[in-house]
């Protein structure tokens, strides 16, 4: 098995091997992945946060070890707070957006195999369980713009937000939010929902289409459009300025 990490900003992963082919996921600077197939100029990779899988441009590919994919992978990263901010090596620059994970960080260096960078952006653990800290984070994408297969603040589509949010108090969510409601368990009523529960809205088919993150007040925030956050009912997303339900609930989670 051959292993990589994004050193790039956000690398984008492909349903099919071309430029041209849907964006079904991304990955952030940090994050590992498994190598599992090559062909024209095309890796196909699994993500090793969320077991994602798609097709990278190889030119975007930085090769690692097994002994540096296992430390990295095994580490506990920083994961970066700022919206962008640089990451410096003695012959490296690179910038870094929120979310991205910053292997052995230590509060201003991290290591990439023998690369040493500086960061001197804000940056926490990922296993801060802390509440606060949630609702900081998932508000901070206020107004990022939506975008297919986006996991960054400039362009995340609904699931990539709920990820990315939660990658930060340090518990893993899969990608798609169909998949996400596979996990957690259920909340039966939405007089019951506390902040941090996901909220989970289905097409006229029953399909899982739609997720968001429930906060205080009868509200949720989502990505829909952008970032946004909306009143919230046992109906679904009332959207003031359409003066109409928007999405319609399906079913509660809760994850912590």
């Amino acid at each position: 098995m051959k292993y990589g990490i994004a050193v790039l900003s956000v690398i984008a992963m492909r349903k099919e091997m071309s430029h041209r082919s849907e964006q079904i996921s991304q990955l952030l600077f940090g994050e590992t992945y498994e190598q599992l197939q090559t062909q024209g100029g095309w890796l196909r990779v699994k993500c090793t946060y969320d077991g994602y899988e798609g097709w990278i441009d190889e030119s975007q590919h930085f090769e690692l070890n097994e002994r540096d994919y296992l430390n990295i992978s095994g580490s506990e990263a920083g994961i970066a707070l700022e919206l962008v901010n640089s990451a410096v090596s003695s012959n490296y620059s690179v910038p870094v957006l929120a979310g991205s994970s910053l292997p052995f960080f230590d509060g201003m260096n991290f290591k990439i195999a023998k690369e040493k960078f500086i960061y001197n952006g804000q940056a926490i653990q990922a296993d801060a369980k802390s509440a606060a800290v949630f609702e900081r984070v998932a508000l901070r994408y206020v107004n990022a713009p939506y975008l297919w297969g986006g996991r960054s603040p400039f362009g995340i589509d609904c699931s990539g937000f709920t990820q990315i949010v939660f990658k930060f108090v340090g518990i893993p969510l899969l990608r798609d939010a169909y998949q996400q409601a596979g996990q957690g368990s259920v909340v039966n009523f939405i007089e019951e929902a506390q902040p941090g529960d996901l909220a989970f809205f289905a097409n006229d088919e029953g399909h899982i289409v739609h997720v968001g993150i429930i906060l205080k007040d009868s509200r949720v925030i989502h990505a829909s459009g952008k970032v946004r956050i909306d009143k919230i009912d046992h109906f679904g997303i009332y959207h003031a300025e359409l003066k109409k339900y928007s999405h319609k609930l399906k079913i509660i989670k809760r994850i912590f």
